[in-house]
């Protein structure tokens, strides 16, 4: 599904928005906005950022430079790399937690 969205937003771009103009208050344009978050973020989150911006998109907004946000891993994810991060540490650490050094005389 994220495909035909894409190619209908390159549509628009080719099509649309140049008999428009520049008319939008944001950098990047919504519909660069709308491809990006649909690119990141997959085809329902980022058909709903696209959306919520259009809708921020409007005479009474001041505008400015919105990006798209990244993606955030869920917790799970972050919890697992964390758990083999942990594991990976103590797997190297010397078995008396210690490291061993020779005693000289």
């Amino acid at each position: 599904m994220k495909y035909p969205l894409l190619l209908l937003i390159k549509l628009y771009q080719w099509t649309i928005s140049p008999l428009l103009g520049p008319v939008c208050r944001y950098y990047p344009s919504c519909s660069h906005y709308g491809y990006g978050a649909i690119d990141r973020h997959g085809a329902i989150k980022g058909t709903a950022l696209t959306v919520w911006r259009i809708l921020r998109c409007n005479p009474w907004s001041p505008g400015g430079v919105d990006h798209v946000p990244p993606r955030k891993r869920p917790v799970w994810h972050r919890r697992l790399r964390d758990r083999l991060r942990h594991n990976r540490t103590l797997s190297h650490a010397s078995p008396g937690g210690a490291p061993h050094h020779a005693q000289g005389a």
